[in-house]
């Protein structure tokens, strides 16, 4: 990272309040606070208090709730701090074009698409947390932020780890990427077991703290389908060159397997500061305070295929790239409404790949989007037809 009392960067933080978000705004101030960032402003949901506590802290310029119905209680939580005020979909927007050359976009689900299209588009470096803009609108979402001219940092662990041994002058030679999975907690169960599973028990991570949904995607490894998607984005892979491997230690991060038989792997402790703190001093490395690999202790690292009959959501993923068109768009908005099911109990662990999978064959066949209005029906009609499944 540059050194000196000049350097002082602008930031945006979409999901401020998140696990992401909550990372991140820690290793800004780790790495000097105040001192060497402004923070231009800092989205959230619900969590007034936090957002609040968040903006007065770091002295955002800008504090938004993607909720309409609380701004008045986010106003009034930063009432006599100067601090501007925001909500709701417009308010995403207006923090989204706000003048910071970099941009964490941490919105979790199809509700961070718009925002962090918005900073690609005036040519923001944007710190990608979000699934969603590659999963549901790849080939749209690139050609944004090539037009725009800013920089696709990837912050999921695995990507990042790709970016981090991907060499630019050798991206012919690549062969394979290889995405480890720790195979979530029921990485040894059975079906009869995982038929009976909660969303209690589903939201244990082994190896990562993070928040409800995110963890309930690891635990059915939808959230490693949804991985393979954005890989094809964004390292311009074929779809037979994503391979996936449980490693249950989650100490390599991710592996490219390059035509000489070579392969890179990027490893490190499960701590997400460390992809943060990497898309954030890009291209130079900053000092974190985060543990430090002891191979002596750890002694042994393991790996197993992964089993696509008790995990279906990594086969729904290769079809999804397979087919094309929108069918990113498909799966990932039936996912997210068998998801909220399961959560309600409404359906069982089991039944979300049941519920994605049937939701692919009835709405097969839909064109590849033109533009971003394509995208959103299509997330629609996934939504609906899902909820009809459930209901």
């Amino acid at each position: 990272m540059a050194s000196g009392d000049d350097f002082k960067r602008r930031l945006t933080i979409l999901g401020s309040t998140g696990s992401i978000g909550t990372n991140t705004l820690d290793v800004v101030e780790r790495l000097g606070g105040r001192d060497r960032f402004a923070i231009a402003a800092l989205t959230g949901n619900g969590n007034i208090p936090l957002l609040a506590e968040q903006a007065r802290r770091v002295g955002a310029e800008l504090a938004v709730t993607a909720d309409e119905h609380r701004y008045g209680e986010l106003r009034e939580a930063l009432s006599g701090s100067g601090i501007d005020v925001a909500a709701g979909r417009s308010g995403l927007i207006e923090a989204a074009e706000r003048d910071a050359g970099w941009v964490m976009a941490a919105i979790v689900g199809n509700a961070g698409l718009g925002p962090t299209l918005a900073a690609a588009r005036r040519g923001a470096d944007i710190a990608l947390a979000n699934k969603e803009c590659l999963v549901s609108a790849g080939s749209l979402f690139i050609e944004a932020v090539s037009a725009g001219g800013g920089r696709l940092l990837p912050v999921d662990s695995e990507h990042n780890a790709i970016f981090q041994v991907l060499e630019n002058d050798q991206r012919h030679a690549v062969e394979r990427i290889v995405l480890t999975a720790s195979g979530g907690p029921f990485r040894t169960s059975t079906l009869d077991e995982m038929r009976h599973v909660t969303a209690d028990t589903a939201r244990a991570h082994p190896n990562w703290s993070m928040g409800l949904k995110i963890s309930i995607d690891s635990a059915s490894m939808f959230n490693k389908a949804l991985e393979m998607i954005e890989a094809r984005h964004l390292f311009r892979l074929k779809p037979d060159q994503i391979e996936v491997i449980v490693h249950p230690q989650s100490v390599i991060h991710s592996m490219v397997g390059y035509t000489d038989g070579s392969v890179l792997a990027q490893l490190g402790c499960p701590d997400m500061r460390t992809a943060i703190g990497y898309a954030l001093s890009y291209p130079e490395r900053c000092r974190l305070p985060v543990e430090r690999l002891d191979f002596a202790r750890l002694a042994r690292l393991d790996f197993e295929a992964p089993d696509e009959v008790r995990f279906p959501a990594l086969r729904l993923a290769r079809r999804a790239m397979e087919e094309g068109g929108v069918q990113g768009a498909v799966l990932n908005g039936a996912k997210e409404t068998a998801l909220e099911a399961f959560i309600k109990g409404r359906v069982g662990f089991l039944a979300m790949a049941e519920i994605v999978e049937r939701v692919m064959d009835a709405l097969a066949g839909l064109p590849a989007a033109a533009n971003m209005d394509d995208v959103f029906a299509a997330d629609e009609k996934a939504r609906r037809a899902a909820a009809e499944m459930i209901r």
